[in-house]
């Protein structure tokens, strides 16, 4: 008898403690909440941090092997350049990692211990981001936490459902709701006493949040769905092998990387919004009011927000278009958002050819390009995530949401490469680059649903659920 044929099915319809869903969403909800916080915590501070203080003279000679990483992978990089390129790659790993913490959850310790082990790891990593010197250990440290903690979450939100249950999609849309809700939060604490009492106080509130979520998951461990992992040796000898993935499977899965570097490429302005995008902000938005000036990780605050208020609309949108009208189906959406994201992008474009000589953009521009790239965003990562989690084989399901996350991976790798042009290119230049990616991420769609997604059968043979 295996491990999940020995707990209790949480795959129940009758269970919806939660909002009308299961009782384990909630804590799911509330554990990614936390995760979320503490990591955007440091998506808003990072390039601000370095760029601001860490490589300045007199501190940049304090970071541990900083000098090694700068001549062997970015020679001749200082300044802005430099921290993109330590962004970007930073980023880019963080969501690389995921692959690799879901074979250990599949294979080795199940979904919960390795989950467990992230959130550690990355609450150390906050609390060593308090010393100049630790830098690129916290770094690491986080690097490893995430791809532990990141996709085996997000399977544990799908495997609180049956395959027929119609809530699953659903559940989805509240996860990324949980997820804005903390990327709302986390500038205005992190990123306000980082920038305005210390940077070091903004990465130790963002270890304090991640504790707190650890607890929150620990609490609620019996509402949980059941590993698939194995256990321990007895558990090993006496279950039953695993089946081999069978033809239409390995399909379904070819189709899903096909995805990926799609994905990435639509997703290269979402990802910019915490590199360049902020460091522009910070220097040519006009952010003092009253005598004030506002901190610029609040301009992530305004895209968490709108990105939430946009999640809610757009379900609610799409929910009373099904009423009347045939719903798009998941690649449908997706090829829309890109449209969207499209138009953000020229808002930038805009933007920055009508900055006055010496003057500042006023916010009008760059609260249109968040409202438009919000609207972009809600058709794509919960479509997109849905879409992996139901399409993916369940033997593999762990690994398969890691894999989702390359697309991450390559977007934020872009992100640091794009990123340092920054300081050379016209600035409409730079944004236009930006506005092509989308547009390949349009093409890249339509030719993906015209040529390859009837080809792999995707929708007739998983019952795609809609947004």
């Amino acid at each position: 008898m295996t491990i999940a044929d020995a707990t209790p099915d949480f795959k129940q319809e009758g269970d919806r403690a939660f909002l009308g869903h299961p009782r384990g969403l909630g804590y799911l909800a509330f554990t990614e909440g936390c995760e979320r916080f503490s990591y955007y915590s440091m998506q808003t501070l990072l390039v601000l941090y370095m760029v601001k203080y860490l490589l300045l003279p007199g501190h940049v000679e304090h970071v541990a092997g900083l000098a090694w990483l700068n001549a062997t992978f970015f020679p001749g990089l200082t300044g802005q350049p430099l921290a993109s390129a330590i962004f970007g790659t930073y980023t880019s790993l963080v969501y690389a990692t995921p692959i690799l913490g879901g074979i250990i959850a599949d294979k080795l310790f199940g979904r919960k211990a390795t989950l467990i082990a992230g959130g550690i790891a990355m609450a150390i990593g906050h609390f060593l981001m308090a010393f100049e010197g630790s830098f690129l250990v916290a770094l690491l440290a986080l690097v490893i936490g995430v791809g532990l903690f990141k996709g085996n979450i997000a399977s544990q939100v799908g495997a609180l459902y049956g395959p027929n249950d119609l809530r699953r999609a659903m559940a989805f849309q509240i996860f990324y709701i949980a997820i804005n809700v903390s990327v709302i939060a986390a500038p205005l604490v992190s990123g306000t006493l980082g920038e305005k009492v210390g940077w070091h106080w903004g990465f130790g509130a963002a270890g304090v949040v991640m504790v707190a979520g650890l607890i929150i998951y620990l609490s609620g461990s019996r509402w949980l769905p059941a590993d698939d992992g194995r256990a321990s040796a007895a558990d090993r000898a006496s279950a039953a092998p695993r089946a081999k993935l069978t033809r239409a499977e390995w399909g379904r899965v070819i189709a899903l990387v096909i995805l990926i570097p799609m994905l990435a490429i639509s997703l290269l302005t979402n990802q910019e919004i915490f590199n360049a995008y902020l460091i522009w902000g910070d220097q040519h938005f006009q952010l003092t009011f009253g005598g004030m000036t506002l901190p610029s990780s609040w301009l992530i605050t305004l895209d968490a927000i709108l990105s939430f208020s946009m999640l809610v609309a757009v379900a609610a949108f799409w929910k009373w278009w099904s009423l009347s009208r045939t719903e798009p189906d998941e690649l449908s959406k997706m090829i829309i958002g890109s449209l969207f994201s499209i138009a953000a992008g020229m808002c930038l474009v805009i933007a920055a050819w009508s900055q006055p000589a010496g003057g500042k953009i006023g916010l009008l521009w760059p609260f249109l390009f968040h409202l438009l790239n919000s609207i972009g965003f809600a058709h794509l990562l919960s479509v997109s995530l849905a879409l992996f989690s139901k399409v993916a084989p369940k033997s593999i399901n762990s690994t398969v949401i890691g894999l989702y996350y390359l697309a991450f991976f390559m977007a934020n790798a872009l992100v640091g490469k794009i990123g340092g042009l920054y300081s050379s290119l016209p600035t409409p230049t730079f944004w236009l680059i930006h506005v092509a990616s989308a547009g390949v991420g349009l093409i890249s769609f339509i030719g993906f649903k015209l040529l390859v997604a009837d080809r792999m059968k995707i929708a007739p043979e998983t019952d795609l659920l809609p947004i």
